[in-house]
């Protein structure tokens, strides 16, 4: 009768087989690519690149300053949906106070563009993380005063895909800031305009190794005596991996010592091709704090990628790490009401 190491001896053999075929190699383009070879090299075998030379034209890359962004936004209200204490947001965090591990979720303010410019440059002290990252379509929402600085889409890239991006998003942050370990259901295209961003990617293929789990939700939220952050529990529950791959924690977290991470730096003026599904954590530093710009286009539901991964949630996260919840819902993408 097969137990649960024959059933784990399988999925191994299945994440070094294809780290054998691949490696670490991640393309690099001297230059923008045509859609047909970015479609054939890339997007096809569902890995990621780096694009460079693709995005001069933008007058971001010499006009987004803080001087002028000041200028044209200073006094506009945005949202910094980013604010949390130790720097990750939308993590699986330990309350020391409930002594619990929760899906934490930022605080999320609304201030004007100058205040928070102030914040990045250190002209106001705060002792929290401060980072503009409010998602799904972010720069037509709250940027639309220097929406036109950069391109509506990456030509080359919807002309392969065959549509148009989901949302365009606007990032802007510094050091403090560190995304914790997640994947998304978009194809990528995220460009750095100012600073550098290093991502740490994993394949797909390596979902055995993350010790996905599912967790109670919490917020972040300030305390009405001393104004400090601390955690709220919420309604529903979020299936998130718990591993920092930047100090993991092997004897609480074994299978991940099978992970191979590939790591690659973006400076500015460069673009980095994540695929749909590929897990990632992105660290940044820039003097004067980092911006980017990414596209998210919607990944292909028909390709074989997305059932196999519902597949590896329900046999790992729901039968090995014991959330039966997940072996009936619907939408285990999503947070669990």
């Amino acid at each position: 009768m097969i137990d649960s190491k024959d059933i784990e001896s399988i999925f191994l053999n299945y994440v070094k087989e294809y780290q054998d075929i691949n490696g670490t190699y991640v393309k690099i383009y001297e230059n923008q690519p045509t859609p047909l070879e970015f479609l054939r090299c890339s997007i096809q075998p569902n890995r990621p690149a780096v694009i460079k030379n693709s995005f001069e034209h933008w007058p971001a890359r010499t006009r987004w300053t803080n001087e002028y962004l000041r200028s044209i936004m200073g006094e506009n209200a945005v949202t910094v949906a980013g604010m949390t204490p130790n720097g990750y947001a939308d993590a699986v965090t330990f309350d020391p106070i409930t002594q619990k591990d929760y899906f934490a979720m930022p605080y999320e303010d609304r201030m004007k563009f100058s205040t928070f410019l102030d914040l990045i440059e250190g002209k106001q002290v705060s002792e929290n993380a401060n980072y503009i990252s409010l998602q799904n379509g972010s720069l037509p929402v709250e940027y639309s005063a220097i929406e036109s600085d950069v391109d509506n889409d990456i030509e080359w890239c919807s002309e392969a895909l065959g549509k148009k991006p989901d949302a365009v998003n606007f990032w802007f942050g510094d050091d403090k800031s560190v995304t914790s370990l997640h994947k998304d259901p978009y194809e990528n295209c995220y460009a750095v305009i100012r600073g550098q961003k290093t991502f740490v990617l994993y394949p797909p293929t390596e979902y055995y190794c993350m010790h996905e789990s599912v967790y109670q939700n919490a917020v972040y939220e300030p305390s009405p005596t001393t104004g400090k952050l601390g955690l709220k529990p919420t309604d529903g529950k979020t299936p998130w991996i718990p591993v920092n791959p930047l100090n993991p924690d092997f004897t609480k977290f074994p299978r991940f010592s099978y992970a191979c991470s590939i790591t690659v730096t973006l400076n500015e003026g460069e673009m980095l091709y994540l695929p749909a599904l590929w897990f990632h954590q992105v660290m940044q530093k820039g003097d004067e704090g980092v911006i980017a710009i990414n596209y998210w286009y919607d990944m292909d539901y028909n390709n074989i990628l997305y059932p196999t991964m519902a597949l590896h949630r329900r046999l790992l996260t729901g039968i090995m790490e014991d959330n039966k919840e997940l072996l009936h819902n619907e939408d285990d993408e999503n947070e669990l009401e």
